[in-house]
């Protein structure tokens, strides 16, 4: 009310003043600015119009439910400005999703038919990504009216005791909403030069295969031969793909075929574990192990918790990883969302050295009432301190998302 009054009272700024000064603004923080008078309204509406006139680097938020905000209501916990912005997202409601990933200020989602949507939170904008239906390894099984009414998942098996050897396939039958919970292991969204869009990458089933999707894409496309993908990375047209025991695989998606190059079969000092894959600034791959212990509570739950991150250098030409100690004054984003790596000073509101989490234990869906492992670590002593109470971060897990005013074109063309 306060600032309604001086507002109300105060002569009218001219709009590219506004704008100038709105594009300084961390883009929750612009949201309240825009929601003030209609002057202001018309510059947040012009910038939100026009992105390319908003440079601003954006602190990641923690997004995240509440039930008693409604089905369709959403959180943004700003940690630039340490308070909570109110959010409402198109259907289907945002609690009955699952959250599979973000990146470039877009969540991914699965919804009760396991069909995936990207949405953007400060736009609205949603969109269909191609069915899941069209995945080679998703068959639909229909009713006698016709409708889809489960799934067959027909999946590669390789036997981890006889190194990776294919043994057959197996096929599993899943109801409409429970796919979902075996299908997805994590999405990434990556900007594609050649096409001014986006590629998604999927990684997928008990075999982690991949799959992406271009912009325009109506099916989604599966890679050549690989198993056990816990990382992707997409650098100058070549995705790089990391597995679990230190194979490094590229697949080149600039051409009409998609080849698979092994970079190295082993890594002479593989992570075992939870695995992520980041690029610095200066172009090295960092790969980060994060360490976690099962926590029995009071109430019976068990919660992971984690105790521990460790970094290393890749070291593709010498096939090693070169241990790291500290992050210095940079800052680490881990959990569902893509991975990020960023320079503390350039966001003054972030603890340098420190690393960000969130929960992202693949089998989140089977505990929705525990509480989710969510805090700071501090590398240089391995202390952690929480970011919010727990009371409202069960289910959908909460995610890392750094908030976007870019929207996406993905008209779907048949070939």
């Amino acid at each position: 009310m306060e600032t309604e009054i001086m507002v109300r009272n105060s002569p009218e700024m001219p709009q590219d003043v506004l704008l100038d000064i709105f594009a300084l603004l961390e883009i929750p923080d612009l949201m309240r600015a825009g929601s003030v008078c209609s002057s202001w309204r018309s510059a947040y509406t012009t910038l939100c119009s026009q992105p390319e006139l908003y440079k601003r680097p954006q602190t990641p938020c923690l997004f995240y439910t509440s039930e008693s905000a409604g089905e369709n209501a959403a959180c943004l916990y700003s940690l630039a400005e340490k308070r909570v912005y109110s959010l409402t997202l198109p259907d289907p409601p945002i609690r009955s999703r699952y959250l599979i990933g973000s990146s470039h200020g877009w969540l991914v989602t699965a919804d009760e038919r396991s069909e995936l949507h990207l949405v953007n939170l400060i736009t609205g904008q949603q969109i269909a990504l191609p069915s899941v239906i069209t995945n080679e390894s998703v068959k639909p099984i229909f009713d006698d009216a016709g409708t889809i009414n489960e799934y067959e998942l027909s999946e590669p098996g390789h036997d981890i005791d006889l190194d990776f050897q294919y043994v057959g396939h197996y096929e599993t039958i899943h109801a409409l909403d429970k796919l979902r919970d075996f299908f997805y292991f994590k999405t990434f969204i990556f900007p594609d030069p050649s096409m001014g869009s986006y590629i998604v990458v999927l990684i997928h089933g008990r075999s982690l295969q991949i799959s992406f999707a271009r912009a325009g894409d109506c099916k989604w496309t599966l890679l050549p031969p690989g198993w056990d993908y816990q990382q992707c990375i997409y650098m100058d047209g070549l995705l790089y793909a990391f597995t679990r025991f230190g194979r490094v695989d590229t697949f080149d998606l600039t051409g009409p075929t998609f080849t698979m190059n092994t970079i190295t079969d082993d890594m002479k000092n593989y992570i075992r574990g939870c695995m992520y894959v980041v690029q610095a600034p200066c172009g090295n791959l960092l790969q980060v192990r994060r360490d976690c212990e099962l926590i029995d509570t009071d109430d019976n739950q068990h919660i992971r918790e984690t105790q521990k991150i460790s970094l290393y250098k890749v070291d593709l030409a010498a096939k090693e990883l070169v241990e790291m100690k500290y992050l210095h004054d940079r800052v680490l984003f881990l959990g569902y969302n893509q991975s990020q790596y960023l320079n503390a000073k350039e966001f003054p509101q972030l603890k340098p050295n420190c690393v960000y989490f969130t929960d992202d234990e693949s089998c989140a869906s089977d505990y929705k009432n525990n509480c989710r492992d969510i805090g700071v670590l501090n590398l240089e002593n391995d202390t952690r301190e929480e970011i919010l109470p727990q009371l409202w971060c069960s289910w959908p897990s909460p995610i890392w998302i750094t908030p976007s005013l870019a929207g996406m074109n993905w008209s779907c063309t048949d070939t």
